[in-house]
């Protein structure tokens, strides 16, 4: 015996270690061909239509949903295209996307596609390519699998929803965010767009809300608002689709939010186009609308805005049209409006001087100019008129007509008022200190009727009086006809107030606003100022003809005047032959650029104790 023994031999087929089967290539090869034929079977029943592609693009094998998706057997598509298939080449981006899915450097595509249903209908579909490692399908070198998902259903269901969102419940029209998106895709460049179809390069708009609508929904209740609204939807609707006929660029009716329509012209053929459909809309609104048994009539306001498209966005469109329909409002509405570039300038201007006038006031930006008031009878200067100026760093020195009325609207007319009160009266002082041996001028103020409810004026006048050392008679303050007549209550009383603590009141521009005259009788007024309307029809000069009802009409307001006690200054004085005449006719003082413009206080220096045309 040897000395060792041996176990019993494992039986045939396992390992002799392990006593496991033992797996011989033969096997092993049976059990690749058993997947793949299990792999090839769920790739043909799949409901998913798919297809193998090579690294080259060609399909190896496809399924039968697939054949069926595209009406033909699945054997004939092979070797064919996959991109041409279901369209994978008609945009850069997603085929350059597919290419590199297939050079294994991308390792998903997902794309939406329109197809082609057999049966003629028009199906959207979902494609998704990847890579595939090995042959599990289609036998042969690694590929890619295409897989095709029908989402007809969900994609209707994603329009149905934002239809929902982009339009308006009321009316069905496209709603505000519609309008937007449409009239950013316009301004930002037309797309694809028939040549043969003249293009113009603008874009139009009208803007309009209804008049009165408001009285509807609170009279009849915002359920006949609402079948008006949908009614007026309907009627510019109609209007828009006569004008849009055989032209070149399309119309976008919207309703923006309440009563606001706005109809957009995406290729304006130019303002004559805009202005007419504006004319048609209104012509189209002012027709009765018959509503569940009511009759209702209704009247709209458009702002009509048309330029380039280039260099236009729709912020810059929409503010404009925003102005014009403003405008038209303000106009007396039930009518269109043209933006008006020089109006907008106006008004832009008329918005800056508004924010800075306040802080203007605070900096000092404001100065005061003097124009004489001269005696008609020796043509000595008596007073003076204080007549403020801005100078605003980017307009320039801007006369009062520019920003008085802002600073009435805004209430800052009261802190400039109290500034120019304060300036003139320190100003009036000091001229008489500085001349002792002549009579002293008075100084005359313009005070806004504001400045009389808003603000406690007579202790302002008594407080700067105090402060100035200036006398009470040397003050005069100027008032607005229309301001004055029919005073009563606080502002009578401040008047009566000012005149006895001895401060002069005139009345300016008398013979423009109510020109009642019994009001004379009743108010502290001590001064008539003409208006210069009256003396320019005093003019004799380079042949023209004077106007004998001015010389009549001034003649009996001045006999009136002065047997009231008042005394008269007629304002516009620009002639020698006007002066005559006012003279004659008993005019006390006279004021105008016959004796000086307003001019800075060292030239009114100058002129104390003189004759104003001798200096």
């Amino acid at each position: 015996m040897s000395g060792t023994s041996e176990g019993p031999m494992p039986p045939a087929g396992t390992a002799p270690d392990t006593g496991q089967p033992m797996v011989t290539e033969r096997d092993s090869s049976d059990v690749d061909r058993a997947e793949l034929r299990d792999y090839r079977s769920a790739f043909q029943v799949a409901a998913l239509p798919m297809a193998v592609v090579d690294r080259h693009g060609q399909v190896v094998r496809a399924n039968e949903a697939l054949g069926g998706l595209l009406g033909t057997e699945p054997g004939v598509l092979a070797r064919q295209s996959a991109a041409d298939l279901v369209d994978l080449a008609s945009d850069r981006r997603t085929w350059q996307a597919y290419r590199e899915v297939l050079g294994g450097s991308r390792s998903r595509l997902r794309c939406t596609r329109r197809l082609k249903h057999p049966d003629g209908r028009s199906l959207w579909a979902e494609i998704t390519v990847v890579p595939m490692a090995g042959p599990p399908a289609g036998g042969g070198s690694d590929g890619v699998l295409l897989s095709v998902a029908d989402i007809s259903d969900r994609r209707e269901l994603q329009n149905r929803l934002r239809h929902l969102q982009m339009h308006d419940p009321v009316t069905r029209l496209p709603n505000r965010t519609l309008f937007f998106e449409r009239l950013s895709t316009a301004l930002e460049g037309p797309p694809f767009q028939d040549d043969s179809l003249p293009r113009h390069g603008r874009i139009g708009l009208c803007y309009l809300d209804l008049d009165g609508f408001k009285a509807v929904n609170d009279t009849l209740g915002h359920r006949a608002g609402d079948r008006l609204l949908a009614a007026v939807a309907t009627r510019l609707t109609d209007c828009a689709e006569a004008d849009g006929f055989d032209r070149s660029g399309s119309h976008l009716v919207a309703r923006l939010g309440g009563d606001e329509f706005a109809i957009l012209v995406e290729d304006s053929a130019g303002t004559h186009q805009l202005t007419e459909l504006a004319r048609s809309v209104l012509n189209a609104l002012q027709q009765p609308f018959d509503l569940a048994g009511q009759r209702l009539s209704v009247s709209a306001s458009i702002g009509v805005v048309e330029r380039a498209s280039a260099g236009t966005s729709p912020t810059g469109l929409m503010q404009a049209a925003d102005t014009t329909l403003y405008w038209a409002k303000a106009d007396g509405k039930a009518r269109w409006t043209l933006f008006d570039p020089e109006r907008n300038a106006h008004r832009m201007t008329r918005q800056a001087l508004s924010s800075t006038l306040r802080p203007a006031v605070e900096r000092g930006e404001f100065t005061l100019e003097y124009q004489p008031l001269v005696c008609m009878a020796d043509e000595v200067v008596r007073g003076v008129e204080a007549l403020v100026r801005w100078n605003h760093p980017q307009f320039g020195m801007l006369p009062p007509n520019r920003f008085v009325s802002i600073a009435e609207e805004d209430g800052t007319i009261v802190q400039l008022g109290r500034w120019v009160l304060r300036t003139a009266c320190r100003q009036a002082r000091r001229w008489q200190v500085e001349h002792p041996g002549e009579p002293p001028l008075f100084i005359s103020v313009n005070v806004a009727v504001r400045q009389l409810r808003d603000s406690d004026l007579v202790a302002d006048v008594a407080e700067i009086l105090a402060e100035t050392g200036l006398a009470p008679g040397l003050l005069q303050l100027e008032l607005t006809e229309s301001a004055v007549m029919g005073s009563s209550g606080r502002p009578l009383r401040v008047l009566q107030a000012l005149s006895d603590m001895g401060v002069r009141i005139a009345i300016d521009d008398f013979g423009t606003g109510y020109s009642n005259l019994a009001y004379l009788s009743r108010l502290p007024v001590s001064v008539l100022k003409l208006d210069g309307s009256f003396v320019r029809g005093f003019r004799y000069e380079d042949g023209a003809h004077p106007s004998p009802a001015d010389e009549t009409i001034v003649e009996a307001m001045v006999q009136l005047a002065h047997r009231l006690g008042l005394t008269v200054t007629a304002e516009c004085v620009e002639t020698s032959g006007q002066a005559e005449r006012l003279r004659r006719i008993g005019c006390d003082t006279g004021q105008g650029w016959l004796y000086s413009r307003a001019v800075a206080p060292e030239r009114i220096a100058e002129l104390i104790g003189t004759r104003a045309l001798e200096v």
